[in-house]
């Protein structure tokens, strides 16, 4: 039987976790022998920091598909998607794996959707772990990922509060994802 010690948790969700977040999941990562880190992130501000705390480590930011916020703009600025690019980060900007076209059905229709039922039950362990769990299926069909056990990263609004150890799938295989660790998440959100 393995003893690690046992995941850390935050008294409250947000940004003004990111610095403890990512620097808890590089230790543990370290630990585990794994080099591949998915980070959510919109503006690039959590990617430069996860630049700074994994170094050697494969890193894939993931961010919102364009529309997201105003049709036909990206979230991410296109300078800084090159920066992060030549830095060795893989951006992905991708249509958001557990919303998808059933939230424009949502807005029109109502009713219920089994992928947004889907998103809402991982809510109910954070939006962090929601996020890290959906950028993993998002770079993984993106084909950013080798397959291997990966550090998966989210937040909930701006920045990160949850990290988790866990075997990535694509899309087309979902329920093959297997949370591995909790390494920390908000307490209250």
């Amino acid at each position: 039987m393995s003893m690690s010690k046992l995941f850390s948790h935050f008294e409250e969700p947000g940004k003004i976790n990111t610095q403890q977040t990512l620097e808890f999941a590089c230790d543990r990562a370290k630990e585990l022998g794994i080099n591949e880190v998915v980070v959510a992130s919109s503006s690039g501000d959590t990617a430069y920091r996860a630049l700074e705390i994994f170094k050697g480590f494969n890193i894939t930011a993931v961010t919102y598909h364009c529309g997201f916020k105003e049709p036909f703009q990206s979230t991410m600025k296109d300078d800084v998607r090159r920066d992060l690019e030549e830095e060795g980060v893989k951006v992905i900007e991708a249509t958001h794996a557990l919303s998808g076209v059933e939230r424009s059905l949502a807005k029109k229709y109502t009713g219920i959707y089994p992928v947004l039922l889907i998103a809402d039950t991982l809510r109910l362990f954070g939006q962090g772990t929601k996020v890290a769990i959906e950028v993993s299926v998002m770079a993984a069909d993106a084909g950013a990922l080798s397959g291997n056990d990966i550090l998966a990263i989210g937040g909930t609004g701006k920045g990160v509060d949850t990290a988790l150890i866990l075997k990535p799938a694509n899309q087309s295989n979902f329920f093959d994802i297997q949370v591995r660790e909790i390494i920390c998440k908000p307490r209250t959100f």
